[in-house]
């Protein structure tokens, strides 16, 4: 099957899920600096998690280029990543009007772990579909940095129980190590 379908409908869902957390900032009731205040947590977890919806799909863009075609499989695969995806807005919104309680910052951790598992299981079934000497595969080569940020996020879950703003610098830390998009695959692109 062709791609395109498959990047149509990502990127429009991947709009819908930035649109709603957007829609999660309520507009203050002043009008004057003082009514902001409340919107930190709120705007502190937008950006975050907007920087992560980006970082998503701005990979997902990258790999669908290395690619000529998908299966129902990858259609699946991509299905999944999908869902958790659209999770984010929710745990978003929950982490930000908690003010960043243990409890709303683990699940925020879990779904985001979700989200790199998805992303490494959707990356797996077109490496598979295209074979282990194709240029995509090449061009992941080593999966330290996907495996690395699974770990991450799993140590900041935990870690939530206890410190849950130390979990959010390891979210942030996993959003820096994938803010570019994928060199590997940047490379085959240029070709």
């Amino acid at each position: 099957m062709g791609k395109g379908r498959l990047e149509a409908f990502s990127d429009g869902v991947i709009a819908v899920i930035i649109t709603i957390m957007v829609l999660e900032m309520k507009v203050p009731h002043g009008t004057n600096v003082a009514a902001l205040a409340p919107l930190i947590p709120v705007f502190l977890t937008y950006v975050l998690s907007f920087v992560f919806v980006g970082i998503y799909w701005n990979n997902h863009h990258h790999m669908l280029h290395a690619v000529q075609h998908v299966t129902g499989g990858g259609l699946w695969a991509n299905l999944h990543l999908l869902f958790w995806l659209s999770l984010i807005p929710f745990v978003t919104g929950w982490m930000s009007e908690n003010h960043f309680e243990s409890l709303p910052v683990a699940i925020y951790g879990g779904v985001l772990f979700m989200c790199g598992v998805a992303y490494y299981i959707f990356e797996r079934v077109l490496v598979r579909h295209h074979g282990a000497d194709s240029e995509l595969s090449r061009a992941l080569g080593s999966e330290t940095k996907e495996i690395g940020s699974v770990v991450i996020y799993a140590v900041a879950i935990s870690l939530a129980f206890w410190y849950p703003v130390a979990s959010c610098a390891l979210y942030v830390l996993v959003a820096i190590m994938w803010l570019c998009p994928d060199p590997r695959i940047e490379r085959l692109v240029a070709k």
